[in-house]
């Protein structure tokens, strides 16, 4: 057997042990962390817990399983100004009060196996927790600077895969909204008008499989938080798995676990001397 070890951190927020332990060992398939807990393999403070189990701040958690964790994060490019890796689902660009390792933190873990050295790694733009793919970091200050910007200019383009409810009409349109951002409840609202406090986006689909559950690609114009998630939610096709702007019985009736939402390609537009990083496009396929 297999046994991993972590303490949880202090300043985590209450909830059940479940997720967290999913935030803390992001790299160990699910299947086998639902194995452990249903075998009573999973120990806090030395005693058995189930997977409804309340975490405990400061307490220390023992999982014993038979899988090994995954390999390391893939670090898709590289050089010594930036890297672009494949973020996992379940894993946050930030710390917060859930706990669990960063994706800066694990692309440093990947950067050492063959950097000894390597520091961590600086963000550019985030993806959501549950939202897997694409994401591009800095090694230097003056590098996260001048990506950061061109991202604020639309020289960094991003494109994604999504799976949404039913089949959007017509089959490829550019919607222009504007998102206004409620940062007490952590939610946007779509608008179809301009109004105090919203910015205007531009989101591009296109149906790629149609259906009742239909594969779409997602091109980015603007980059505002949860754009994707709200802006097919407004048009009446959520991303399936999101229960926080879709429709959460559909989730529960088609099984769907998490967000059908995957980063799948980054190329550059860049001047100066970032022109180089123009030859790049990354590319990545969804895992469902």
């Amino acid at each position: 057997m297999k046994l991993y070890t972590f303490t949880i951190p202090t300043d985590v927020e209450a909830g059940r042990l479940y997720p967290l332990v999913q935030r803390m060992l992001p790299q160990l398939p699910e299947y086998a962390l639902r194995e452990a807990f249903q075998n009573r393999d999973v120990k806090m403070d030395g005693k058995r817990v189930a997977r409804d189990e309340k975490a405990m701040p400061g307490a220390e958690i023992k999982v014993y399983t038979r899988y090994e964790e995954r390999q390391s994060i893939p670090v898709l490019y590289a050089d010594e100004n930036v890297l672009v890796v494949r973020k996992p689902a379940g894993v946050s660009c930030e710390a917060d009060q859930k706990g669990g390792l960063t994706i800066a933190a694990l692309a440093q873990e990947a950067l050492r196996q063959t950097e000894p050295d390597a520091s961590l790694p600086l963000l550019c733009h985030r993806l959501d927790n549950q939202t897997e793919g694409l994401l591009l970091l800095a090694r230097t200050q003056e590098a996260q600077t001048a990506m950061q910007e061109a991202f604020r200019h639309r020289m960094i383009h991003k494109k994604y895969t999504c799976v949404v409810k039913g089949t959007p009409r017509p089959a490829s349109a550019v919607l222009h909204a504007y998102l206004r951002k409620d940062a007490a409840k952590a939610r946007v609202q779509v608008l179809n008008y301009q109004a105090p406090n919203a910015a205007p986006i531009i989101t591009e689909y296109r149906v790629l499989e149609p259906g009742e559950c239909a594969r779409l690609e997602i091109t980015l114009h603007t980059g505002r938080t949860h754009q994707i998630r709200a802006q097919m939610a407004a048009i009446g096709h959520p991303l399936l798995g999101d229960d926080q702007y879709g429709d959460r019985a559909f989730n529960k009736e088609h099984k769907v676990r998490r967000l059908m939402l995957c980063a799948t390609e980054l190329s550059f537009s860049l001047e100066g001397k970032w022109r180089y990083l123009n030859e790049q496009t990354l590319l990545t396929k969804p895992s469902f």
